[in-house]
């Protein structure tokens, strides 16, 4: 196990605070908050966070970039939830920044996706970082729509999948998706699987007989690649079969919401389907939703999504609840939980997704049986599992 780690990644700052949307900061700081390392971090503010300002922490000390106040008209210039070249800038030197600032080196550096991943490879050839870890979260070979975009991060991605010492892939679709982009998989590096996970005070599932009868829970953002509609237009059919069914919408975003409520507007379901906001403190956010039945994740299959690489974290959500998902062939983790037993795979389509809806409802036997596995599959999948394996395989393992 290493002693020292320097960890650079991003999060979104929202009035002068981090929001529980970032890149691992919590699961890795709680991870070894009980172990005697020590790890400082880079957090690049992402774009549309309330600053521009890039931030170090070396334990409880914090202190701002430097560099990322030079850029900071253009920063904000760019401010915007969406790819900005100006931040990727930003990010690659206030590594450099760190090194000349701090005088430190450490035992492994990590990096979450290739920015940050390509400047700790070149302080490793400065003697300043013993290893480097290629922390991806994201990836599909398709990004970009722009073509010399596309290019670039492919190139990245494959420079760092080949130049760092290890590559830690959340979603096990990320590998076989390089290879068909073109990566020689003989020049890779070491890969090991380091799934996202839940908090133990995540895992909270209640018994049957406490849950809403005939409930649904949809959690996440509302655009139409995550299925909102489906999952709206599915109730019309279940209320048929079920007049007290009802589908608990965690999650709003603009645009996206309006759209829903058209949905329900037209298909007079108003009083089957009610609107919680956003929640962003996941134990809050379980603790509300395992009072429903099922969780649901109709991913849509449509040109131009990503879903069909990335990890649905919704579904380890509902997990950590003890909810069953109902999910489609999207995304490859419902793959591997309808493969364990904790949910069940359907259709991209509104009225096969009420129909296992209604399956569900119909069977007590079988929803006790998803119950178990649900609960079972949660138990495991802890963010202390999950970095466990990962250092045992790097360090143990030689």
């Amino acid at each position: 196990m290493p002693k020292t780690i320097l960890f650079a990644t991003f999060s979104l700052w929202m009035k002068g605070k981090r929001t529980p949307i970032n890149g691992m900061i919590e699961p890795l700081f709680s991870y070894f908050s009980s172990k005697k390392v020590n790890v400082d971090l880079i957090d690049g503010l992402h774009p549309g966070s309330s600053d521009v300002i890039t931030i170090f922490e070396e334990g409880k000390r914090t202190s701002i970039s430097w560099m990322s106040k030079v850029l900071s008209p253009i920063l904000w210039l760019q401010n915007k939830n969406a790819f900005q070249p100006s931040f990727k800038f930003r990010d690659f030197f206030a590594v450099f920044e760190w090194f000349i600032r701090s005088g430190k080196t450490y035992d492994l550096f990590i990096g979450l996706e290739s920015v940050y991943t390509l400047s700790g490879i070149i302080f490793r050839s400065l003697g300043r970082v013993k290893g480097v870890v290629y922390y991806v979260s994201d990836y599909s070979p398709n990004r970009y729509k722009n073509t010399l975009l596309n290019f670039l991060y492919l190139w990245l991605d494959r420079f760092c999948a080949t130049h760092a010492d290890f590559i830690w892939d959340v979603s096990k679709a990320f590998q076989p998706a390089r290879i068909i982009a073109g990566i020689n998989k003989n020049r890779m590096k070491p890969l090991i699987h380091v799934p996202n996970a839940l908090f133990p005070n995540q895992i909270c599932p209640l018994p049957a007989t406490s849950r809403i009868p005939y409930s649904l829970v949809y959690a996440g953002t509302l655009n139409i690649w995550n299925g909102p509609d489906t999952a709206v237009e599915a109730m019309g059919f279940v209320r048929k079969k079920f007049p007290k069914a009802s589908l608990h919408v965690y999650g709003t975003n603009g645009k996206d919401q309006a759209r829903v409520e058209e949905v329900i507007k037209r298909l007079n379901l108003k009083g089957a389907i009610s609107f919680h906001g956003f929640i962003g403190d996941v134990v809050k956010l379980s603790r509300f939703i395992n009072h429903y039945m099922l969780g649901l994740a109709p991913y849509r299959i449509l040109s131009g999504s990503h879903r069909a690489y990335g990890d649905a974290t919704k579904l380890r959500l509902y997990m950590g609840a003890g909810l069953p998902i109902l999910t489609t062939q999207v995304p490859p983790l419902g793959k591997e939980i309808y493969d364990f037993g904790g949910g069940i795979i359907c259709k991209d389509d509104s009225k096969e997704l009420a129909k296992q809806i209604i399956r569900i409802f119909s069977d007590t036997a079988l929803y006790k049986k998803l119950v178990t596995k649900a609960r079972e599959f949660a138990r495991k999948n802890t963010w202390k599992n999950t970095y466990d394996i990962a250092f045992s395989k790097m360090f143990n393992d030689k």
